[in-house]
């Protein structure tokens, strides 16, 4: 057995996983080694599973970085990568959410609402003292040039909001485009008042571990 070990070159572990990193290959290999001995064998073991758990942490953490980038300069590889995170059987979706109470959510409309109650807390603003936008103000109207250099300047290719349209439907309505846009924009500039369209967010949600139940084991990613 001595000699052939010598021989036969050693077959190098793969990583099964993206975030399994050399350490983790050579602790696993010490592990496999280790089996005979159950005190040692248990103690590898213990160490590969905190090293797997930290490593795949900050792999998924890096993860979501991109994607919060990938929204901005690259939001045609978001879903790709979301799946890459997600995979198709290591973070299978429950189908359930938790109440605040503890109570198990499986009804659609219920779990979008309960989803709509952990957002709404999560950026709640506790501060005492907001600053009030006062309608005390004048300045110069935004112009119709300013708004079409800016439309100009926007690469085409992005994808949508809520309201399916694109930089280049909004370019082929030209002059008239232009100035509805420049018109709206004046509008909210004036006011102070913002549409509610333009308020609202896409929240897609990732569980940080297989099962999760509840909205605060599940990262959330706004597009």
């Amino acid at each position: 057995m001595e000699a052939a070990t010598e021989v036969i070159p050693k077959v190098k572990r793969k990583a099964k996983q993206k975030w399994m990193t050399e350490e983790i290959l050579n602790l696993m290999e010490e592990r496999r080694c280790a089996k005979g001995n159950k005190e040692k064998y248990e103690q590898i073991h213990k160490k590969v599973q905190e090293k797997c758990n930290m490593s795949k942490e900050n792999w998924i953490n890096e993860k979501c970085k991109e994607i919060e980038q990938q929204r901005k300069h690259a939001p045609q590889t978001i879903y790709r990568n979301i799946e890459e995170i997600t995979g198709k059987r290591t973070f299978l979706s429950t189908g359930c959410i938790k109440a605040m109470n503890g109570d198990i959510i499986i009804d659609k409309e219920k779990i979008l609402e309960r989803w709509a109650e952990y957002i709404r807390e999560l950026f709640k603003d506790d501060r005492k003292d907001h600053n009030i936008m006062k309608n005390n103000f004048a300045g110069p109207p935004i112009m119709k040039e300013e708004v079409e250099t800016a439309i100009k300047k926007m690469k085409h290719g992005k994808a949508t909001g809520q309201d399916d349209i694109l930089v280049e439907l909004i370019e082929a309505l030209e002059d008239f485009g232009i100035g509805k846009v420049t018109h709206l924009l004046n509008e909210i500039y004036d006011t102070g008042q913002i549409p509610t369209d333009l308020s609202k967010s896409i929240f897609i949600a990732l569980p940080k571990k297989p099962g999760a139940t509840e909205c605060e084991l599940h990262r959330t990613i706004i597009l």
